[in-house]
């Protein structure tokens, strides 16, 4: 079992968060997954024919992660939340990235609804896992480049286990050694806002799109939501 944990500082900086951790276990990633093929499709398709686009960073769900990014220190021109960088890209390239089965359902719930997403394989996490400001003194392998470490600097918010931090600047990129491939079969995915008050039924109707794409794929699936007043969950 692994436990999420939103640490009081953060809480109290951001009392608008709001973070769906949906699991999968029994995660099947090798088979076919028609339903993902067809969401990411459809969602190109409404791109190029112009009857939908990805959220700008003049959309109140891109603009908050801006103000957040700012105020623990991070440049959002420069280093941007995944979801602006994701819907950046769809908009330029006309496309998603295929990754695989388990990663392209996130990006596309996540684009589609203008919400950050992620995920970490539980089989990789060591303890429990924590929402928390930096101390200076962790270390990051990002996804991507087994070789490369970098340090956090103190006060940026990040996720971390007791072996080291699991994404940057909230939600700007995952680690490697968590990881999800085709290959994992106990992953937790999360999706997050800064505005429940406005966007916690969309976080919602995300994770239960989310939940659809997964669960022909794996033995179980389940959601649990973080906030302030709720800031710990337990996932089997």
């Amino acid at each position: 079992m692994t436990a999420f944990h939103l640490s009081p500082a953060v809480a109290a900086a951001f009392p608008g968060t709001l973070i769906a951790v949906v699991t999968a276990t029994g995660l099947r990633g090798r088979e076919p997954w028609p339903g993902t093929t067809t969401a990411v499709a459809e969602l190109e398709r409404q791109l190029a024919d112009g009857t939908w686009h990805p959220a700008d960073d003049t959309d109140p769900r891109i603009e908050a992660w801006h103000t957040a990014y700012r105020a623990f220190g991070t440049n959002p021109r420069r280093v941007r939340p995944s979801v602006d960088a994701l819907g950046r890209r769809l908009a330029k390239k006309g496309a998603l990235p295929r990754i695989n089965p388990a990663v392209d359902s996130y990006n596309t719930v996540s684009v589609r609804h203008g919400l950050p997403a992620g995920a970490f394989d539980l089989h990789q996490v060591s303890g429990d896992i924590a929402i928390r400001y930096a101390e200076g003194a962790e270390v990051f392998t990002p996804l991507g480049e087994p070789d490369t470490t970098e340090t956090p600097k103190a006060g940026e918010v990040i996720y971390a286990d007791a072996a080291g931090v699991l994404t940057r600047h909230w939600n700007h990129r995952d680690a490697h050694r968590t990881r999800v491939t085709e290959d994992s079969t106990h992953v937790a995915f999360l999706l997050e806002s800064l505005h429940a008050d406005r966007d916690g039924a969309l976080v919602e109707q995300a994770a239960v799109e989310l939940r659809a794409l997964l669960a022909p794929h794996a033995d179980a699936t389940a959601t649990h939501l973080i906030s302030p007043a709720d800031p710990r969950a337990t996932t089997a």
